[in-house]
Formats: C-alpha cells, sequence, structure tokens
C-alpha cells in the first residue's frame, strides 16, 4: 500500500503543477459587458495561421507576460488616509447634520414653549379645583374615606405605600434642578448599562457614537449625549451637571433649561464634526461634555463672581468667571494643538454656546415665542372640550429669565 500512496501523492502534485502553469501561461481580460451580467464567449485559438504557415505575432512569452501583469495588479491601489495637509474636505456630508442641528434647535424650544403653557394651565386648574373644595366642604369628606380605606389594607400593603410616600417625600424636598438631573442621570445610566450588553454594542456604535464619516451621522448627534461608556467619565459629568442643576433651573425655568441641554448637545456635536472634517481626524466621541459646558458657561457667565471649589481641595476656591476662562483656554488650546483626550471642539462649542444664549440667545429665541403660545392656546380652545381662554396665554410663570 505504501506504493500507491507515493504514486497518487505524485500525481496529485503533478496534476497541480500543470495546473498552475496553465493559469500563468493564459490570460483573462475583463470586459465591459461583465459589468452588466454579460460574459463574452471565451476566443478559441487561431490554429488556421499555422495550418497556412502565416507567422504568429512575436511578443514576450506566455509566462513572462503573465508575470509583468501580475506584477502590475499586485501593486494595490493608495486607499489609506491622506496625510493630514491633503485631507479632503467633505463638506457635503455637514449638510444634513446642519439641517438636523437648525431643525432640534427649533423644534426644542417650540416644544419647550408650548411645555410651560400646558404645565401652566395645569397649575392653575389644580388651585382652581382645591379652593372649590375648601368651600364646599368635600375635604374633610375625603378624609374620612381615605381613614377607612386605610384601615382595611394589609400590613404588606401599608408598608409599601409608607415606602412610596418616602419616596415622594424625597422626591418633593428636591428642588426643580435636581429633579430634571436626576431624571437626565438616570437615562444616561441606562444607556451606560446597554454599553455592557454584547448583543447591542454594534447598534450603541451606531446610534450613540458621534462620528462624521459614519452613514448615520444625524440621530447619534443627540443620543451621544446620553452615552457614556465610563463610569469615571459619566461620574464626573453628572457631578457637575447636580452642582450647577439648581442655578441653571431657577435662572432658567425646567422647561427653557430641557431645551438648552439638549440643543447644546446637539450644536456641540455639529462643532465637533466641522473640525474632524477640516482637519481629517475623523473618529467617534460620545458624552454629554458638550452639553454639561452649555450649563456651566451660562451660569459663570450670569454670576460671574460666584465662588467654586474643587471637590479634593476643598481649601482652593475661584471665581466662576475666572473658572470658564481657563476652562476655554484650555479647550483651545487642546483643539489647536491635537490633543485627543478629550473632544476639545465640542467642549469648546458647548461653552460658546452658553455664553451666547444668556448674552443674546434668551432675547433673540425664548422671548419671542408669544406668537407660538398663542397660536397653540387658540388651537387647544377651539378644540372639542375647549375651555375658552382659562389657563393664560402662557407666560413665564414667575420665573425671571436672564437679561
Amino acid at each position: 500500500m505504501a506504493w500507491r500512496g507515493y504514486f497518487v501523492k505524485w500525481t496529485k502534485t503533478e496534476c497541480i503543477n500543470s495546473v498552475s502553469t496553465v493559469s500563468r501561461g493564459s490570460r483573462f481580460n475583463l470586459h465591459p459587458q461583465q459589468r452588466c451580467g454579460f460574459r463574452k464567449e471565451a476566443r478559441k485559438p487561431e490554429t488556421w495561421k499555422r495550418d497556412r504557415g502565416i507567422p504568429e505575432e512575436t511578443g514576450p512569452p506566455p509566462s513572462e507576460a503573465a508575470d509583468a501583469m501580475v506584477s502590475r495588479k499586485a501593486v494595490p491601489p493608495k486607499t489609506g488616509p491622506p496625510p493630514p495637509g491633503a485631507a479632503p474636505r467633505r463638506t457635503g456630508k455637514l449638510f444634513k447634520p446642519f439641517m438636523f442641528t437648525i431643525g432640534f434647535t427649533g423644534c426644542s424650544f417650540g416644544a419647550a414653549a408650548i411645555l410651560q403653557y400646558e404645565s401652566l394651565k395645569s397649575r392653575v386648574k389644580t388651585a382652581k379645583d382645591e379652593a372649590e373644595q375648601e368651600k364646599s366642604g368635600k375635604a374633610s369628606q375625603d378624609m374620612t374615606y381615605w381613614h377607612n380605606w386605610w384601615n382595611q389594607l394589609t400590613d404588606f400593603q401599608k408598608q409599601v405605600i409608607l415606602l412610596m410616600s418616602f419616596v415622594d417625600d424625597f422626591w418633593s424636598s428636591l428642588t426643580e434642578g435636581q429633579q430634571m438631573a436626576t431624571g437626565i442621570i438616570a437615562v444616561n445610566a441606562v444607556v451606560l448599562c446597554c454599553w455592557r450588553i454584547p448583543s447591542m454594542q454594534r447598534s450603541m456604535v451606531k446610534y450613540f457614537t458621534a462620528n462624521p464619516a459614519s452613514k448615520t451621522r444625524c440621530l447619534p448627534m443627540l443620543l451621544s449625549t446620553f452615552s457614556h461608556y465610563s463610569i469615571i467619565h459619566m461620574a464626573a459629568n453628572m457631578y457637575v451637571l447636580w452642582t450647577f442643576s439648581s442655578s441653571i433651573v431657577s435662572l432658567l425655568g425646567k422647561e427653557q433649561f430641557l431645551a438648552v441641554y439638549l440643543s447644546a448637545g446637539v450644536i456641540s456635536t455639529m462643532v465637533s464634526y466641522v473640525c474632524k472634517t477640516s482637519t481629517g481626524r475623523l473618529h467617534p466621541s460620545l458624552g454629554a461634555s458638550g452639553a454639561i459646558m452649555t450649563v456651566l458657561a451660562a451660569v459663570c457667565t450670569k454670576m460671574p463672581e460666584a465662588k467654586l471649589g474643587i471637590i479634593f481641595l476643598p481649601m482652593v476656591s475661584f471665581t466662576a468667571g475666572n473658572a470658564l476662562k481657563a476652562i476655554v483656554a484650555m479647550d483651545a488650546a487642546g483643539l489647536i494643538m491635537g490633543w485627543r483626550l478629550f473632544d476639545h471642539a465640542a467642549h469648546l462649542g458647548g461653552a460658546l454656546f452658553g455664553v451666547w444664549y444668556v448674552a443674546y440667545g434668551h432675547k433673540l429665541m425664548w422671548r419671542k415665542r408669544e406668537p407660538l403660545v398663542k397660536a397653540w392656546h387658540s388651537m387647544r380652545s377651539q378644540a372639542p372640550g375647549g375651555r375658552g381662554r382659562s389657563g393664560g396665554s402662557g407666560g413665564d410663570g414667575g420665573r425671571p429669565g436672564p437679561v
């Protein structure tokens, strides 16, 4: 059986060598028809020339011609990234993100104005209902009803209700700014947990990281604002948000703050897109740092003499105005020198948007919402079950805005 195995091995080797020789000696040309799904029939060898004694065209041996063609085709085209000095300016890809930024910002402030109108209307209605109950004497009857209902509950149900009451009291003890910050922190925590699920990695990279080179560029501009891959990164951003939430909400109101926060995330990402495209450094980024910088810049611009400190260095204090100048200078230096530790373009864009909004944006955008609120009030009044002009026209609700 040993000779048989040697013979089979020898025949296979000879067949392989012959096939490789034929493949090297033959030439395969692509035709334009193959792009459309058609293939031209292979040409037969011209044997009639040899039969009639006509000399064939001289040329290099088939093997040398094949080697030359392979050597020419072996050099792949240059598909790598171009040098930084010759980076292509793909500004056409920024048109949709730019329009998305404008449209989302306008819709955010419009929805915030309508939400403030509905909130004020609900408060007025609640106050009227409480006044009517006090006049009619229904409050004592309601207390008797709830007392009898409480006595019919089991001990476990009473413990659950007491726990819910404790949570409600804790929530009521928070300021409106802390309540808004708590909701934002909860959303960021959910997204952080989604990053830990292996089956969601592809979707998270696609929709929760902002990259101008990606096919999906508009939606991640908003979703990446709530996306953190590192727990330390999220803890640092949310600590700053919690610290300045009460101040910013007391200045703007919760509805206007929500519009500014969401718009700041999109605008800072748009600034990052522009810088990445102009420099050719197309890498993904994520985090709420751009929106946090807007909140920080707005508070520091409105209250520049406020004293700030560092959590690990309580003995060191500085004014809010100096802190904002130092942060802007650091981000500007990082953007010029090409530091890649943070997305300095997004930080700088968020800070500039916060300064601009407190100085000019509030007058240009929020104070001119009255036509929209009146149109919404007219539409609500004409709807079935409308109550005419009850609830007011949706003013500031007693909240002072920056001037």
